[in-house]
């Protein structure tokens, strides 16, 4: 039986919750004081503009950037569809697009212009948080999520959420919340409600359509673009969503947050007060945990494996690529043996990896390639299982006859390197640098293109010390070569303040 265990570390500017199975690390997730997850918030927004090109819209919602909106995520009195299912809903009637959220399937073709109209107020749910440049992705089927049930105040659909396997529990669940509701609004039994009685079914039943209420009442009285409804905190959201089911027992190293968990636990789950441990101990929480170290690794490019071969991460604007090596690893066999092996290793790390850092939408992983297609489909499957640990949906295409495997993972929210990281200012984000001896190879070149304008009889050169280096020792035949092409004395200075690329010629004249 793996322990599961769920880490809150709060500071005044930052919240932290990792989520550990078996003492690792498995899951992380991050709140800052000037970088709130809105995913899951309501807004009323006003139309700003309507694409009829692209069926879409942007909605402003009174954020930085303007919110988009697709024709099928719009409510409408023509072609009404299906409510879209949550990441727990059976997929009864078709599943989501395992790169993100799907938008329902109509019954008919509408178009946006009908449905939309510039200077239109709506009211909109964030589906997906703003990524680098992208702004939020909104819908207009608003869900609001509780410990046991998620409200679909636009469906009528009653779903069970797909991890509920016993088809006894499922029919059982499906009944009660069927009975219980009163209107015709929509529900997904979460995993949490597995043995619950209706009694809390009931409550919470009550305890959603009165928020609803409310938010609907705050919509009338508002004008857009206004917030009508906010997401629980991650500590919170952490609790509702994740104790119990995914983890046993919660460690926070707040008191004022230990006192707010227990008194959300007193509203929805008296039973699980036990489970919530106040940390005091003198050493900073995460560091009692050992988290710090896997953090900061799952911020590198390169992934080392136990048996010396490695992993490779790369993030494109496209998608992310995921390559296998060898390494140091040369196996004790044959050749295929050592591959399968090092592939097979490679599986468990990558499925870590990506669910570690939240890595979401199209992922190519390249494996080092193996002849025999047994060898082939033991990786295929691996990963497979691997996977089944991941609560975002994935979906993983067979592997190629040249070793790629092709798979989507359903993205929310940043990657965990797009929240922790920003690009380099020294190379601008590139990766790379230009080679000394290749700066020192640009020099020349425009040096000869400015002494042809230039009248004083010596050139001076500022670089960067580490070039000033390398233009007087092993690269100092491109002085000598570019005195004699120019007919002048050359001057090298160092400069400390210039970037490794950076540098600067002027004539001066010798006294």
């Amino acid at each position: 039986m793996m322990n599961k265990k769920l880490v809150v570390n709060v500071c005044e500017h930052e919240t932290r919750v990792a989520l550990l199975e078996d003492e690792t690390i498995a899951e992380l997730f991050i709140e800052r004081q000037n970088e709130t997850e809105i995913a899951g918030n309501i807004y009323k927004g006003r139309v700003q503009r309507v694409l009829p090109g692209m069926q879409a819209a942007f909605v402003d919602i009174g954020l930085s950037q303007a919110a988009f909106i697709y024709v099928d995520d719009v409510i409408g009195d023509q072609g009404a569809a299906d409510f879209p299912m949550t990441d727990e809903e059976d997929a009864e009637k078709g599943g989501e697009n395992d790169a993100g959220n799907a938008p329902p399937v109509r019954s008919h073709e509408i178009h946006i212009e009908e449905m939309l109209t510039e200077g239109q107020e709506i009211m909109v749910q964030v589906a997906k948080s703003p990524i680098g440049t992208k702004g939020p992705r909104v819908t207009s089927y608003i869900s609001l999520p509780g410990r046991f049930l998620v409200l679909m105040p636009a469906s009528d659909h009653v779903g069970i959420s797909r991890r509920i396997e016993e088809e006894e529990e499922r029919e059982r669940l499906r009944q009660m919340v069927t009975d219980l509701r009163t209107g015709k609004a929509g529900y997904i039994v979460r995993t949490a409600a597995e043995g619950v009685q209706p009694e809390k079914l009931a409550y919470e039943m009550g305890f959603l359509k009165n928020l609803w209420n409310t938010i609907r009442v705050r919509s009338r009285k508002n004008s857009a673009p206004t917030l009508l409804h906010q997401e629980l905190t991650v500590s919170l959201r952490a609790v509702r969503d994740l104790l119990t089911h995914e983890a046993e027992q919660l460690v926070v190293d707040s008191r004022a947050t230990y006192k707010a968990i227990l008194s959300f636990l007193d509203t929805f789950m008296p039973s699980l007060k036990e489970s919530v441990e106040l940390y005091e101990g003198g050493e900073p929480l995460f560091d009692a945990y050992n988290l710090e170290g896997d953090i900061s690794r799952a911020l590198k490019k390169k992934v080392w494996l136990k048996s010396g071969g490695y992993v490779v991460i790369e993030h494109t604007e496209a998608l992310v690529a995921i390559d296998v090596n060898t390494g140091r690893y040369v196996g004790k066999h044959n050749l295929e043996e050592t591959i399968l092996k090092t592939n097979l290793e490679a599986v468990k790390e990558i499925a870590y990896q990506i669910r570690l850092r939240d890595i979401g939408g199209i992922i190519i992983i390249d494996f080092i390639d193996m002849e025999k297609k047994s060898s082939r489909d033991k990786v295929f499957n691996a990963l497979r299982e691997a996977l089944r640990r991941d609560r975002s949906k994935t979906h993983v295409l067979p592997m190629s006859d040249m070793g790629l495997i092709q798979m989507t993972r359903k993205r929310v929210k940043k990657a965990l390197t797009r929240m922790l990281c920003e690009p380099c200012f020294y190379c601008d984000g590139e990766g790379y640098l230009m080679s000394g001896q290749s700066v020192c190879y640009n020099i020349f070149r425009e040096a000869l293109r400015d002494a042809r304008d230039m009248v004083g009889n010596r050139l001076t050169i500022r670089v960067n010390p580490d070039i000033a280096e390398l233009l007087h020792g092993e690269e100092n035949h491109i002085i000598v070569s570019l005195e004699q092409a120019i007919g002048r004395q050359i001057v090298v200075y160092p400069n400390a303040e210039f970037h490794f690329e950076e540098f600067d010629i002027f004539e001066t004249v010798k006294c």
